[in-house]
């Protein structure tokens, strides 16, 4: 057992992590080089003369494959370690009579993007480069409880019996309800306009990603136990 597992951790973390890159590489990085030059000081929004305009345009990707390898190998180790939790989370529901198909691995996956992406998305959006924020600690404190609360609040929705699910639900909403930590002030350098989209580029491509690893995971696991 122990075996499948890895296997098909590996190959949907590889086929994950390649989709998430190909989406990235597409949309989400022109965005955040593009957030760059507002970091760095090379475009200004707000500028002294008061105007709220900027110019709008991404430099190209480059040719700094060093950096770009780092992004695709980071994506494959990552959803490669998101892939064991999910494969090891079917596993056990396999052990409690809950047989999971390839197509039912598409929601454990999107489960995953839920718990992982998108809860704490809600109060702690993906960031441009350079922003401004709390405490690094108190942000991954919250970080952790939320993707702790709202994964256990999905397996009570999911499987749990009489007043469970209620419970789950409400398990999910205390670290929302509870506010993630923010400053008192904003202090943003680009335009929310370009903050906005990439916090939804960032989520739409983390979305693929994990319905691909839910999928290839339950696909694997399935063909490999058979």
């Amino acid at each position: 057992m122990v075996k499948n597992l890895f296997v098909s951790a590996i190959c949907a973390g590889i086929a994950a992590g390649l989709l998430a890159s190909v989406l990235q590489f597409t949309f989400v990085i022109p965005v955040l080089l593009e957030g760059e030059l507002y970091e760095t000081g090379a475009r200004v929004h707000f500028s002294t003369d008061g105007s709220p305009q900027s110019d709008r345009g991404a430099p190209s990707l480059g040719s700094d494959w060093t950096r770009h390898s780092m992004t695709v190998a980071f994506n494959i180790v990552t959803y490669t370690g998101y892939g064991l939790l999910l494969a090891a989370l079917i596993s056990f529901a396999a052990l409690k009579g809950i047989t999971t198909s390839a197509r039912q691995g598409l929601i454990w996956g999107l489960c995953g993007f839920i718990a992982v992406q998108l809860a704490p998305a809600i109060g702690l959006p993906p960031e441009l480069p350079g922003t401004i924020a709390a405490e690094v600690g108190q942000r991954q404190l919250w970080w952790i409880s939320t993707i702790l609360a709202s994964a256990t609040g999905l397996g009570l929705i999911a499987f749990g019996r009489s007043y469970l699910p209620l419970a789950g639900v409400i398990l999910i909403a205390i670290p929302q309800l509870l506010g993630a930590p923010h400053l008192d002030m904003f202090f943003g350098v680009a335009p929310p306009e370009l903050a906005a989209e990439f916090a939804t580029l960032s989520l739409g491509a983390a979305a693929a990603g994990w319905v691909m690893l839910g999928y290839v995971v339950a696909a694997t696991l399935t063909r490999l136990e058979t």
